[in-house]
């Protein structure tokens, strides 16, 4: 059995016990390390990462969604980077952009406070992602796939998102779907699979 250095860290709340249950067996099948860590390689990262996936329901998103983005709607999947800048090398039209106060517009006092680096030896904390099951299984229905295909795929869309890719241009859109269908090709796994 492989090791891997990268961890994932499961929550699965969903609001009811038997989906829970049953998306915990789905997954139990695939080694999420082991995905998180090929996603990384193909993103061209080699340290060892770390992240919280949370799989939860509509309403829970939602709320996330409309807290964190102003739009008040489900949506599939959520990330909260915890890089104070993209970790991936791409070009700028595929990352997502800095904020003033990350570009430098910052006040002196703010400056003056030194930036973490997570030692060599440690896993980077890449932040979380949270995934909605109800849009996972709507989405598998009408694309023709598994419903645990669908939570793979967005699974490596928010590990793109984590370490900096941003799907707001054409551009990042269409490198953040090759690098996932890739990813998943490497599992030998297309959305056809069950």
């Amino acid at each position: 059995m492989e090791e891997y250095n990268s961890e994932v860290e499961l929550s699965i709340n969903t609001g009811n016990e038997e989906t829970d249950a049953t998306i915990e067996e789905l997954l139990s099948s695939f080694s999420l390390e082991g995905l998180l860590e090929r996603t990384l390689h193909a993103a061209g990262i080699t340290q060892p990462a770390m992240l919280t996936l949370i799989v939860t329901d509509d309403a829970t998103i939602q709320d996330l969604n409309k807290r964190y983005r102003q739009q008040d709607k489900p949506t599939d999947v959520l990330s909260f980077p915890m890089l104070d800048k993209p970790l991936v090398d791409a070009p700028a039209d595929h990352l997502w952009a800095l904020s003033e106060e990350q570009t430098g517009e910052v006040s002196e006092a703010v400056n003056s406070i030194p930036t973490f680096v997570t030692p060599s030896e440690l896993a980077t904390n890449l932040g979380d992602i949270v995934i909605s099951w109800p849009t996972v299984v709507r989405q598998a229905a009408e694309a023709g796939h598994a419903p645990v295909y669908e939570l793979l795929y967005l699974f490596v869309h928010g590990i793109l998102h984590l370490v900096g890719y941003d799907d707001a241009t054409e551009a990042g859109y269409t490198a953040m779907v090759d690098l996932q269908r890739a990813v998943l090709e490497t599992m030998k796994w297309n959305s056809g699979d069950e």
